[in-house]
């Protein structure tokens, strides 16, 4: 119905969309997703004729060229053949005229119906969006924002179009409104084709069976709606799904490092993305296919950073580690999760080369690890459960911290304090001289964990494989320490592996859980699915035990409603 093809705008010297290429089928409802500023908004103007910025390329309606009409030939399609149901409620509605008045005049004005019939079909469509009678003469600002969203809907529907643009159609509605309005969308897309452009992954969900992420103005991944929601494989979708709050996740809301930006040249994304290559600041890529979607990315999507192929481990007669095979990809935590002697520190250690797997081969941005030398450990760095583990008692925390640095002959010896201050701040620690002279034994035990985070840090890896790092501390400080990697993940673009026994701590920090049962991966998904469906046995038991506040809420409802009567 709708092909669009490398269309692109711009305001002056600054392109908002950039060769963006979409077909539009009849009963297929397209939802475009993206940030503030992609371009979104954009998009949907263009179409009905009413974008301001320079447009080249062209927007097929029905074979014709939108873009080569008449401002004439264009009214004629506008609201008649496609209309736009538009974002800011609070300026798309006449404060002048009642909303009977208001969803007549497009009707009138194109001479489909005279005043008595259109005032009759408007009535109809208000009472058709959910409007009563009582509310026709009202104005605009006497309406409720559910009301108003409501009223633009029967305007669009006024003159039948065949394609309805709705530009953030729940965006400033609570969620009972919210749910009311898909509801009726619904209804309506059985009828007409939607272009839904939302920032509202559950919009998209609900209205949408396909969907285009939209990233400085051009499409970054592009498919069916449910499986770029299951399992995005671009770096900025799966950005967008980590901020965004709903109650299916169980991890903690990450953002996207940076901000916006729109480089004259290469992928828009590219100053962001935790996986750039130097390609990706020179050419911009090509929509090309990936599991089902399409990605517009130089290495194919999220890429695997450490593969963990066939690797078993024995000690004598005693098989620690069997078969495992395992998978962290770029940006990634993952947490493997079990009880004492599963075989998770074994793992870990065999992964970090201070032990030998007996089969099996571990994989580092898609090579074979042969051996361990400069290059892997600038790259992979682990954190203990004891700091002592990795800072000795001799060692100042400028030594402690410095050590990597001199080892891996980085800089003077200026510059390598100066990165120690550096990394200190991140980890929020103190860069005053007092504290880089401190020994460990004076620190607490959050300090020392954090210098040992810090340590770890310093040479700018990629991976962090974290070995119950906050098991030996108090809650208080656990939540700072798990926070901090959080943050630092999110800044940094690190990919951690976790190992740990409290898989409720894992649920909240995790992309994904493992659960080793004796040296056997038995479950992994997830980590929502995980700590919400959990298939095994072993993974059901380990939910059972982990901790809980129970709350006997009929004694402790009855006393609060006591108390409120009271006051």
């Amino acid at each position: 119905m709708l092909e669009i093809r490398n269309l692109s705008v711009s305001f002056g010297q600054t392109r908002i969309l950039n060769d963006i290429n979409l077909t539009l089928t009849r009963g297929e409802p397209l939802a475009l997703i993206g940030e503030s500023g992609t371009g979104k908004t954009t998009l949907g103007r263009s179409i009905i004729g009413l974008g301001d910025g320079e447009c080249t390329g062209e927007i097929l309606y029905r074979g014709r060229n939108l873009l080569a009409l008449t401002a004439k030939e264009m009214a004629k399609i506008r609201w008649n053949q496609i209309a736009m149901v538009f974002q800011n409620v609070e300026n798309a509605l006449n404060p002048l005229y009642t909303i009977l008045d208001q969803v007549m005049e497009p009707m009138v004005e194109h001479g489909l119906f005279n005043r008595r019939e259109a005032k009759i079909r408007a009535g109809e469509l208000l009472k058709r969006v959910g409007i009563s009678p009582d509310f026709y003469s009202f104005y605009p600002h006497q309406l409720s924002g559910g009301q108003k969203q409501r009223a633009l809907i029967a305007m669009a529907l006024a003159n039948d179009p065949e394609l309805l643009i709705m530009d953030e159609p729940t965006s400033s509605l609570d969620p009972i409104t919210k749910a009311e309005i898909i509801k009726l969308l619904k209804q309506i897309g059985r009828q007409h084709t939607m272009l839904v452009i939302t920032h509202d992954f559950s919009t998209a969900a609900a209205l949408a069976q396909k969907t285009a992420v939209l990233y400085g103005g051009r499409i970054m991944e592009l498919g069916p709606t449910g499986l770029i929601l299951s399992g995005p494989k671009h770096p900025y979708t799966r950005g967008l799904l980590r901020a965004y709050p709903n109650m299916t996740t169980t991890k903690d809301l990450q953002g996207i490092p940076g901000r916006l930006s729109r480089p004259n040249r290469g992928c828009p994304f590219a100053p962001r993305c935790t996986q750039s290559t130097p390609a990706c600041s020179q050419t911009c890529p090509e929509l090309i296919e990936n599991g089902g979607r399409m990605v517009a990315c130089h290495l194919g999507g999220i890429v695997p950073l450490l593969e963990v192929k066939n690797v078993g481990k024995s000690f004598g007669r005693l098989r620690a580690l069997e078969r495992i095979n395992l998978t962290l990809y770029e940006g990634e935590t993952v947490a493997v999760v079990g009880e004492s002697g599963s075989g998770k520190t074994t793992l870990a250690r065999i992964i970090t080369g201070s032990s030998e797997p007996t089969e099996g081969q571990i994989f580092l941005n898609g090579r074979p690890v042969e051996r361990r030398g400069k290059d892997f450990y600038r790259q992979v760095q682990m954190i203990y459960q004891n700091p002592a583990e990795s800072i000795s008692h001799r060692q100042t925390v400028l030594e402690a911290v410095s050590e990597p640095l001199e080892i891996h002959k980085m800089g003077d010896r200026t510059e390598r304090r100066e990165k120690v201050k550096r990394v200190l701040e991140e980890v929020e620690l103190s860069a005053a001289e007092e504290f880089l002279l401190t020994y460990p034994h004076h620190l607490s035990g959050g300090e020392a964990q954090r210098v040992a985070i810090a340590r770890a840090l310093i040479l700018a890896p990629k991976l962090l494989i974290a070995d119950e790092p906050t098991s030996a501390l108090d809650p208080s400080v656990q939540a700072k320490i798990l926070r901090l990697l959080l943050n630092l993940q999110e800044k940094k673009g690190l990919a951690m592996l976790l190992i740990t026994h409290d898989i409720a701590m894992a649920r909240k920090v995790s992309d994904r859980i493992v659960v080793l049962k004796k040296g056997r991966i038995v479950e992994e998904g997830p980590s929502h699915i995980i700590s919400s469906a959990p298939q095994h046995p072993y993974t059901k038991s380990l939910l059972a035990a982990a901790p809980t506040l129970e709350i006997d809420r009929a004694g402790f409802d009855l006393q609060y409603v006591e108390k409120c009567s009271t006051a």
